[in-house]
C-alpha cells in the first residue's frame, strides 16, 4: 500500500487522521508519516485497512468464494486455509492460501498476487486506489 491509497481509504472511512490513528491503535505521527510517504506502511496496518474495507460492504454473504471464482481443484481446496475456514471472500486476508497453485511466503508476495485478483479487487471497486 502506498501513501495515496492510504489517504484514499482513510477518506473512504470518513475519518480524520486522529480518528484513523485511534481506529488502528497507532500514533497520529505514524498516520502523518504514512500519508506523507516518510515511512513505509507496515503489513499489519495494511491488512487492517483492507479488512475494515471488507466490512464496509454489508453484503458479505452475497460474495462468491474465491475457490468458485478461481475454479480451484479439489486438491487445492483441501490444502487451502480459505477453504478450511470457509472464508473465500477473505482469502486475501488469510496467510497460507494456495493462490496460483502455490503458497506465498510473505504478505508482500501474497499482496502482489491479490492486487491483480478479482476477489480482492472487488473490495476496492468503488474506490480510486486501483
Amino acid at each position: 500500500m502506498d501513501s495515496k491509497e492510504f489517504v484514499s481509504l482513510r477518506k473512504k472511512f470518513n475519518k480524520t487522521q486522529k480518528q484513523m490513528a485511534q481506529l488502528l491503535g497507532i500514533s497520529i505521527k505514524a498516520i502523518h508519516s504514512y500519508e506523507q510517504a516518510w515511512r513505509t506502511i507496515p503489513a499489519a496496518v495494511e491488512r487492517q485497512m483492507y479488512f475494515l474495507v471488507s466490512l464496509m460492504d454489508g453484503n458479505r454473504q452475497h460474495r462468491k468464494p474465491c475457490w468458485v471464482i478461481k475454479k480451484c481443484s479439489p486438491d487445492q481446496k483441501k490444502r487451502c486455509p480459505a477453504w478450511e475456514f470457509k472464508s473465500g471472500d477473505l482469502c486475501w486476508f488469510i496467510n497460507g492460501t494456495v493462490c496460483e497453485g502455490t503458497v506465498q511466503g510473505s504478505w508482500k508476495e501474497k499482496m502482489k498476487i491479490c492486487k491483480s485478483c478479482e476477489v480482492f479487487s472487488k473490495l476496492l471497486s468503488d474506490d480510486t486506489t486501483k
